[in-house]
């Protein structure tokens, strides 16, 4: 299995939470792999610049060196086009940011781990993780 990383799961990585490092361990005992959607990469580097936090940047660098991070290819781009309207016309509202982050993982079959699981849960297919339960 390959996990998608959201933003708030890499902060509580980086903040050493412990339910979220356990569960991380515990799918690593699994063989599971992971991946960085590249809008969560954004996410990070304008937060951790905008704060000036550079040792949490390189922090998160040092972990960028075991997970990769993803490309967005243009059929992200197409689907995430799609689920934005199948959402606006159910009356969703969901950011960009969510659904391109989405859109990723749908494309390549990547469960999201994350604890914001209200904004991707009317995301037809999508499947969700939260590590801080």
């Amino acid at each position: 299995m390959i996990y998608a990383l959201d933003t708030n799961t890499i902060i509580h990585l980086l903040s050493h939470r412990p339910e979220v490092l356990s569960q991380r361990n515990a799918a690593l005992e699994h063989g599971a792999r992971f991946i960085i959607p590249p809008y969560v990469n954004f996410e990070l580097l304008r937060g951790f610049r905008y704060v000036q936090a550079t040792a949490k940047e390189r922090s998160y660098r040092n972990l960028c060196a075991w997970y990769p991070i993803g490309e967005m290819r243009l059929e992200t781009w197409e689907l995430a086009a799609d689920i934005y309207t199948d959402l606006r016309k159910a009356h969703y509202t969901v950011g960009d940011a969510d659904i391109l982050i989405a859109a990723f993982c749908l494309i390549d079959g990547y469960t999201l781990v994350t604890n914001n699981t209200k904004d991707f849960i009317n995301i037809s297919g999508l499947e969700l993780v939260d590590w801080t339960q």
